[in-house]
């Protein structure tokens, strides 16, 4: 199919030419993305952020300057998950054609992204809403492949969740429930009720609870938060237990959240338990799977703040807070 026209020139994008914090940022008219042959074109309704979009923006840690710049970013672009409708395609794409709705990653933040087909980009189901379906990409496919993979849990586990009213872990709540898990969901006192609505069997309420002092025992451990160290944690593990590190503290801005995953994985080292990093891939096929259960309501994203493009340096300062329930939303 030939690649249909897009008669605006220019769009309104996310941009940043410096690491540092929200003041980096800048909303900026550039050129909109060219039609490659392989390629799609979408007009964006919705965007969401992620953690890793923080750390891009503030260039930390410096470990990850190597790929994101050493004294500058690379590209002034930062990445996003999307959800809008196909504005164009190129004359190779046999999936999708201008009007389509769909959902997935890209690598701007702005009115108009370019996606290879085979690339991170599916048809959005029908009943499915362009703000939920923008929510899935990073966090979504982080839970599932750190539960199914890498967790590799089935039937009958039980799975703790530190760390679930985040993106990521609002998300993996839902999916271990769906693979038929008895999840626990470590949370403030604030987010209880939410855990609860989300279907965790139980809810653990770390200001007045210590969950490594609990009496039950885990197969899986969703470690999201970071917050406790490997001689705590594997105290509820059980014998073959496998802790999946997604997440930690921010402080150390050398290795950031990597310190903890480097002390876990050495402190689990020679013993049954095992420790496990990853960092998700994004895929159409994995996309897809989301986008199925979001369809069939057995996950429902849940947002917890809708930013303007205006106010998207509004929306990284929150981000950066880490106070986050569920995911942030950028309409556009």
């Amino acid at each position: 199919m030939a690649a249909t026209a897009i008669e605006q020139a220019t769009m309104k994008a996310v941009v940043h030419t410096a690491f540092g914090s929200r003041g980096a940022l800048a909303i900026d008219e550039v050129e909109k993305p060219a039609v490659g042959d392989g390629d799609v074109v979408v007009r964006v309704h919705a965007a969401s952020l992620n953690r890793v979009d923080w750390y891009t923006m503030t260039g930390t840690p410096y470990v990850g300057r190597a790929q994101m710049g050493v004294r500058r970013p690379k590209s002034r672009m930062l990445s996003t998950d999307f959800a809008g409708t196909v504005e164009a395609v190129g004359k190779d794409v046999t999936q999708f054609r201008p009007g389509d709705a769909v959902f997935g990653r890209s690598d701007a933040f702005a009115e108009y992204v370019r996606v290879a087909e085979d690339g991170a980009v599916v048809a959005k189901p029908a009943g499915v809403t362009f703000e939920d379906a923008a929510c899935v990409g990073v966090a979504g496919i982080t839970a599932l492949q750190g539960l199914r993979d890498h967790g590799q849990v089935r039937a009958g586990h039980k799975v703790l969740v530190n760390g679930a009213s985040g993106g990521v872990g609002t998300f993996a709540v839902q999916i271990a429930k769906t693979l038929g898990a008895e999840v626990t969901a470590v949370c403030s006192t604030g987010n209880i009720e939410l855990q609860r609505s989300l279907g965790a069997d139980h809810v653990v309420d770390y200001t007045r609870e210590d969950f490594t002092r609990s009496d039950r025992r885990y197969d899986v451990l969703i470690d999201i938060a970071g917050s406790r160290p490997w001689r705590e944690c594997k105290r509820v593990l059980k014998p073959e237990a496998t802790i999946v590190l997604i997440g930690g503290p921010k402080t150390n801005r050398l290795l950031g959240p990597l310190m903890h995953v480097i002390t876990v994985k050495i402190g689990a080292a020679g013993g049954s338990q095992k420790a496990v990093f990853f960092i998700a891939k994004l895929n159409g096929r994995d996309l897809a799977a989301l986008g199925e259960l979001l369809d069939s309501g057995k996950v429902t994203p849940v947002i917890d703040r809708r930013y303007e493009l205006s106010e998207i340096a509004d929306a990284f300062r929150y981000l950066g807070e880490g106070h986050a329930r569920g995911k942030i939303v950028v309409p556009l």
